[in-house]
This record gives structure tokens, C-alpha cells and sequence, in this order.
């Protein structure tokens, strides 16, 4: 058996230590920031799977690229780590606009919530969603025609949002969608960036981050005040949460409501929408894969909107998004911080280290996956899926916090695939500017996705 003794004491490789020198620190913030994912990616190529960085005289954090180290830290010791304080700063992190919801909360806490919130993904109530999900996703077809140029990527945002609000929330925010998806971005780019500046000096980027703050809290304040007003359950979430009472007989305040809500408009859209612009993307650059496609969904629906039952009898629909999302995962990064000592791959990761899990790299390892940049669907079949480590995909995470509406995200994503490539074929426009990665909590197309409309 192996010891704490036996261990090795020493740290992983990594870049040189970071000093204490504010100028040092402040470009090494800059340059990481700035393109964080090829940052880490070239310490990967240069290091191996387990790289430290020492920043300051005490904060240490580690890098994880390996699926045995995902599972030891996600799965196997999952109750020895909590969220990272890149998520849990209230005033410069994701708390700041999520409050102490499911993606940041940790403990008794996050337990209580993620029980309370569970029934509505469960199988049956996910499955009653499929209608509402394929008649939004009509509802944006039908303002389509022949030739017409949209930004994909904001389309996306925009269903994806109205998806979750309806079905989940069962209220309609389309007013209000350009407000939360201009909330949510600002508030990512604010969690990713460098800021030298004290919160309270009004710069132009602090005063944009209070205003998206300010509206984003009056939108979902104006939702709470509306449902409280009325007595029935509707059996939705939000019925749920304004109706739940814990073991002392005390519901939820409307903070802990409102910390839900926006969290779900975060979790519930941004990645399902990340997902689908980068399917139409990679289907524009790769005819042969696009008809394919569109021979399936041919086959099976013959030019009528797809349903449930439609799911089971389109696997390569499913596989054309989750080759998708292997090369570009939604959520790139995962951080979590060492609540003890903990072993990791034969390291000992000291108490109150961050830990970082970068699935964009497992993702694209030779080591779990034949030509990794390439995008092959077929490598999603079952007999080829079973080569591959099962830790090497994990789009949506794994363990105890697993996210809590793959499901949802998987029939969705499916649904409006399906609905929208038999209709029509999307082509990337001439002016839009290069693709790039921006890589917030998702993983997005920087510049937005201009294509161009072309009726099938």
C-alpha cells in the first residue's frame, strides 16, 4: 500500500515561480489571461500531465490534463475539494453575478439545493420539455429564409435562453434576453480577467459591470415578485423553489431564489448554445460529415419537425454533437481547491492549493484519441467508444457535481440539431472575421458566427 511517506514531496514541473514583485505578477496575469488556454496547453507539451505553478510566496496551483487524475479528484476524492475561489470572490469572481448558487455553493448547502432542484431533471418531467423545445426552435426557423446572414452564435444564446425559461421557469424573458446574455458575458469576461483597479474607482468597465448587474438582479427580482403573487404550483422549478421548506419549516428567502435562477440562466444556456455553434461550424467546414447528416435526418423525419421518439433513431445526430463538443467542450477549464493534503498522481497537493482540470486538452490528447484535431463523428459509435478511456470525454464533468442537467442539455441540443439541419444548411459568411476560441467558463466563438442561411 502506498504511504504519505513513499510520496513524492517534491512538486510537479512547471514554469519558473512567479515572485512577489506586483509588476511581475501583473504581467504574468496579463499574458495568462489574455490567451489562457494555449498558456496552459504549451505547459502541458512542455511539462506533462501535472504541472505546479507557484505564484507569490504561497499560493500554489496545479494543472491536471490526465483522466486518472480527473477521476481521483472529481470522483475518487471529490469530498476532499471544493469550487476555487475564481468562482466563490462575491466581488471579483462568478459569485459577484451567481450569488451562492449550485455552481458556486459548496457543502451542507449546495447538497440541500441540489436535492431540492434534482426533481426537474429527472427523466419524465426532461422528456414533457421535448415539445416546448422543438416549437421554440420553430418559432426562430420560421423568421429564417434563403440568404439571409445571421450570427449563429447569438441565435443560439437567444433559444437556448427562451428554452430554459419556459421549461424550466415556465415564464417567456424574450424581452429581457438580450439584457441577461449581455449580463452574463460581461460578468465571465470579469471572472477571467485582470482588473488593477480598486472596485469602487469608476472606471468604464466597473461602471458596465454594476449596470449589468443592476439589471440582471431587477430582471429576476421582477420574475420572484410576480410568482409570489400567485398561490398555485405549477410543477416547474421555480414552483419548486418559492414553495420549499427545509426541516424547520423555513422556505427559501428570494436571494437563494434569485442565486438559482440566474445560475440556471448561466449552466442552462451558455454551454448548450457553445455546443450547437460549434456544430454549425464544423459542419460547414465538413461537407461529407453535413451529409450525412442530413441523410439521416431525411430517413427519419421526411421534412416534419423531429420528436422524442424521433432521439433513439438518430445516432449520428447525437455523435455529430458529441464530436463537437470533444473539440470544443463547453467547459474547457474546471478549478476546485484542496480542503486537505490530498494525493493526486503521486503528488501531494497541499491544503488550499487550486487545482485545475483542463478537459480541452484531455480532450485533444493523441494518448485517448486517433488524429485528435480531426472531426470524425463514426469515433462516437459504441464498438470505437470502447478504446477510449472512460475519464478521456467529460463534457459535462463527472461525480457528485456532475452537471445536473446533461440530460436536458443532450435532448435539447439534439432536438434543435435535428429541427434545424433538416431545414436548412448553414455557410460562414465572407465577412466574418476569422474563428477564435474565447475561452470564459464556456468555451465560445470569439467574434461571434456570421453565416450565411441556405434553404435545404
Amino acid at each position: 500500500m502506498t504511504t504519505v511517506a513513499m510520496l513524492k514531496h517534491h512538486a510537479p514541473p512547471g514554469p519558473p515561480p512567479i515572485g512577489t514583485n506586483p509588476l511581475t505578477q501583473l504581467r504574468f496575469g496579463l499574458r495568462v489571461t489574455g490567451d489562457p488556454l494555449n498558456v496552459m496547453l504549451g505547459w502541458f507539451k512542455q511539462h506533462g500531465d501535472i504541472v505546479h505553478l507557484q505564484f507569490g510566496e504561497t499560493a500554489h496551483v496545479y494543472f491536471l490534463a490526465h483522466p486518472d487524475h480527473f477521476h481521483t479528484v472529481l470522483v475518487e476524492k471529490a469530498d476532499q475539494f471544493y469550487k476555487a475561489g475564481s468562482y466563490k470572490d462575491e466581488k471579483r469572481g462568478l459569485a459577484r453575478i451567481l450569488g451562492n448558487g449550485l455552481v458556486t455553493s459548496d457543502g451542507d448547502y449546495w447538497r440541500r439545493q441540489r436535492k431540492l432542484i434534482q426533481p426537474a431533471f429527472h427523466a419524465r418531467r426532461i422528456e414533457a420539455y421535448a415539445e416546448e423545445m422543438v416549437k421554440l426552435t420553430q418559432r426562430v426557423l420560421q423568421s429564417w429564409q434563403d440568404g439571409k446572414t445571421v450570427d449563429v452564435n447569438d441565435t443560439m444564446m437567444r433559444l437556448t435562453l427562451a428554452i430554459v425559461a419556459k421549461t424550466i421557469l415556465d415564464t417567456d424573458i424574450n424581452a429581457d434576453a438580450e439584457k441577461i446574455a449581455e449580463a452574463v458575458t460581461v460578468f465571465q469576461r470579469l471572472a477571467f480577467g485582470v482588473d488593477i483597479f480598486p472596485l469602487w474607482l469608476p472606471t468604464p468597465t466597473h461602471l458596465k459591470q454594476r449596470r449589468v448587474e443592476k439589471t440582471m438582479n431587477d430582471v429576476v427580482a421582477a420574475l420572484i415578485t410576480q410568482r409570489r403573487k400567485v398561490t398555485e404550483d405549477r410543477g416547474d422549478l421555480l414552483s419548486m423553489l418559492l414553495n420549499s421548506v427545509d426541516e424547520a419549516g423555513q422556505g427559501m428567502t428570494d436571494q437563494q431564489i434569485r442565486d438559482e435562477i440566474v445560475t440556471l440562466f448561466l449552466a442552462g444556456h451558455e454551454t448548450t448554445a457553445n455546443a450547437l455553434s460549434w456544430t454549425w461550424y464544423l459542419l460547414a467546414q465538413h461537407p461529407a460529415v453535413e451529409q450525412k447528416l442530413h441523410n439521416e435526418l431525411d430517413s427519419v423525419l421526411h421534412g416534419r419537425p423531429p420528436t422524442l421518439a424521433d432521439l433513439k433513431s438518430l445516432p449520428y445526430t447525437e455523435q455529430v454533437l458529441q464530436e463537437a463538443m470533444r473539440l470544443y467542450p463547453p467547459v474547457w477549464n474546471m478549478s476546485r481547491q484542496a480542503l486537505t493534503d490530498v494525493e493526486v498522481g503521486g503528488y501531494i497537493i497541499p491544503k488550499g492549493s487550486e487545482v485545475n482540470l483542463n478537459t480541452y486538452a484531455m480532450h485533444h490528447d493523441p494518448r485517448w484519441w486517433q488524429e485528435p484535431e480531426h472531426y470524425i463523428p463514426e469515433r462516437f459509435n459504441t464498438d470505437r467508444q470502447a478504446s477510449v478511456p472512460k475519464m478521456a470525454y467529460l463534457p459535462f464533468s463527472t461525480g457528485p457535481r456532475v452537471c445536473i442537467g446533461n440530460s436536458f442539455a443532450m435532448m435539447e441540443a439534439r432536438l434543435i440539431l435535428a429541427a434545424t439541419a433538416s431545414q436548412y444548411r448553414l455557410r460562414m459568411a465572407a465577412g466574418q472575421p476569422p474563428v477564435q476560441m474565447e475561452p470564459l467558463i464556456a468555451l465560445r466563438p470569439k467574434h461571434g458566427l456570421s453565416m450565411i442561411v441556405e434553404t435545404r
